[in-house]
């Protein structure tokens, strides 16, 4: 269990990734540095704070303070290269590859969680879900933005996806760090390529 909800890989690239979403919205709305920190926070840990207020579980930020340093350090790094003032064209794409990112890592990483508490399949894609999303709701909802889960892409479908594929991988004993790189390369361009050719899901029609 320790092994499952220590701060690996999955959990650094996913709060690395949020962290710069968190940055881009924030700066693109011309917040001082202390929003965009707030914002990034929030995006980077959000979803693991909704995921741990679940299960009962005290957050694993206030244990461990590897994802609190990893998003500060990314902060500092994109505000030294001063990241937000590249191009308009750039800083969309650079947005949704970090969004991507942090959505399949937190998704592996939330379902992790599941599978190690021995949940059920909806336990273990609600987790993954949940970890996955929560952060981008709570920094979508400060900006006054519509959360793309309610309308863009395969946003929430890619997460629940990821989750019920490592699910079914454990139950074969096939979760192996190679089956989680595999979920994650499968998920990140499975995301990118409904992005880039604007699929979603059907709409209700008016």
């Amino acid at each position: 269990m320790d092994n499952l909800i220590s701060f690996d890989w999955l959990y650094l690239i996913g709060t690395v990734s949020f962290s710069i979403s968190g940055y881009l919205i924030g700066a693109h709305k011309q917040f001082d540095i202390l929003g965009i920190t707030i914002l990034a926070l929030l995006t980077a840990i959000g979803g693991g704070l909704l995921r741990d207020a679940l299960i009962g579980r005290m957050p694993l930020v206030f244990i461990n303070a590897g994802p609190v340093i990893a998003c500060f350090a990314t902060l500092s790094v994109a505000w030294l290269i001063k990241l937000h003032r590249h191009s308009q064209l750039f800083l969309r794409r650079a947005f949704i590859i970090a969004d991507s990112i942090g959505l399949v890592a937190f998704s592996i990483a939330g379902a992790q969680v599941g599978i190690g508490l021995e949940l059920n399949l909806f336990g273990v894609a609600f987790l993954g879900f949940i970890t996955a999303v929560g952060g981008g709701l709570v920094r979508d909802m400060m900006v006054n933005e519509v959360p793309f889960i309610l309308h863009r892409d395969f946003y929430g479908t890619v997460s629940i996806l990821v989750a019920v594929m490592l699910y079914g991988a454990a139950h074969l004993g096939a979760a192996d760090r190679v089956t989680h790189w595999a979920l994650f390369l499968f998920g990140l361009a499975l995301r990118l390529i409904a992005h880039s050719r604007d699929m979603s899901l059907p709409r209700a029609d008016k």
